[in-house]
């Protein structure tokens, strides 16, 4: 099991144990975690899953796709060009045991 925290606007923390395999997103949208829609079901094509991944974390997540790229200039909140990610391409593996992102104040 990986532990996945979130950290919300408001300083509430949740912290979820994952399997490897599992999606930022579709971990939040199972555990009911607010401040995660996946209106798009992990497709890549709504940003309603827009994390700020915390610093120490950025180098073991995969390259950032194309689509997610694109999508990412659609958030509802600003972009950051160095920490932002769709929760929905960010999958917990064996290599990534921890990750902790932040919430943006809206999705929509």
């Amino acid at each position: 099991m990986s532990k996945l925290t979130f950290h919300h606007p408001g300083g509430q923390t949740d912290v979820l144990d994952v399997e490897p395999g599992t999606s930022v997103m579709r971990a939040a949208v199972t555990h009911g975690i607010t401040g995660i829609v996946g209106e798009c079901g992990g497709q890549a094509m709504c940003a309603t899953c827009h994390v700020y991944v915390r610093e120490p974390y950025l180098e073991a997540l995969p390259a950032m796709g194309e689509d997610e790229d694109e999508m990412l200039d659609c958030t509802a909140t600003d972009r950051d060009n160095t920490r932002s990610r769709l929760g929905c391409q960010i999958t917990i593996t064996d290599a990534l045991t921890d990750i902790e992102v932040d919430l943006p104040e809206s999705q929509v």
